[in-house]
């Protein structure tokens, strides 16, 4: 096939990709409005129960009342900041871990069925553990958004350590490298992909812990809106954080995956 060929396929292609892509974002769009349009119909023909389901346009006049006033900004602010240092912290600790324990064959046999049971535990239940430990504040509160993602992420990366081609590794051997260059020249760089899709997934449990801890001990952020708003029975105000929950958790998972983008076509 020649060159003016090949481009014309491949502007076809790009063309074709770009159109799908359009379509898939039309079609979200458009069954996001339908989902609102019925939700608000039933509520305002009474179909539903306003007081527990709220509607929409009533869950947008408390978001904006409260924009407005400067009451809600803080609790955004509080929750985001607490979601990226758990986010950041289980994802780092998590990588370290699994490190670790590829690096040691014996420490890699002693804690492994220690961390099938971790990972099978409820870290929910360690929040009055956190309390006890750090205090009824912030640290309690980031505490729980790094345990729940820290041990999904040692269990995943290490796996996929155990997974890389060991043709790989003999050939590195083979030329004299020690262990360290093992792990920085073939084993890190073949585990860039998984680290960036467990990434992904320590958005939503990095989010789960936060918010979790919150309802435990803060008295700041959404979490404790949350709560709040169903001790005074104000459900607009829980259908309001549930939505700012939903859309900031998106674009810090759309970050993410920007930056899996970027990362993984540049070791193409």
């Amino acid at each position: 096939m020649q060159p003016k060929e090949l481009e014309s396929v491949h502007r076809r292609y790009v063309k074709e990709v770009h159109k799908t892509r359009m379509w898939v974002l039309t079609t979200q769009g458009i069954l996001f409005l339908l989902f609102l349009g019925l939700w608000e119909l039933l509520a305002r023909t009474n179909t539903i129960n306003t007081l527990i389901f709220s509607y929409p346009s009533k869950i947008w006049a408390q978001f904006w009342a409260q924009l407005l006033d400067g009451s809600l900004l803080p609790h955004i602010g509080m929750t985001v900041w607490e979601t990226i240092i758990g986010f950041l912290l289980g994802t780092i600790l998590g990588t370290v871990l699994a490190a670790i324990i590829w690096w040691s064959p014996f420490l890699s046999r002693v804690l492994e069925p220690y961390l099938v049971i971790a990972n099978s535990m409820p870290k929910v239940a360690l929040g009055p553990v956190f309390i006890v430990s750090f205090g009824p504040g912030l640290f309690s509160v980031i505490a729980m958004g790094c345990a729940i993602s820290v041990i999904i992420t040692t269990i995943n990366i290490y796996s996929s350590f155990k997974e890389v081609n060991q043709n790989y590794v003999k050939v590195v051997q083979t030329l004299g490298g020690n262990k360290r260059q093992i792990f920085t020249l073939v084993i890190l760089p073949a585990t860039i992909p998984t680290i960036l899709a467990t990434l992904k997934v320590n958005v939503g449990l990095s989010w789960v812990g936060v918010i979790v801890g919150e309802f435990l001990v803060s008295e700041q952020g959404l979490g404790y809106l949350i709560i709040y708003g169903f001790q005074v029975f104000n459900f607009t105000l829980v259908m309001m954080s549930l939505a700012i929950i939903a859309v900031v958790a998106t674009l810090m998972y759309q970050g993410v995956a920007f930056l899996e983008r970027r990362l993984t076509s540049q070791f193409k």
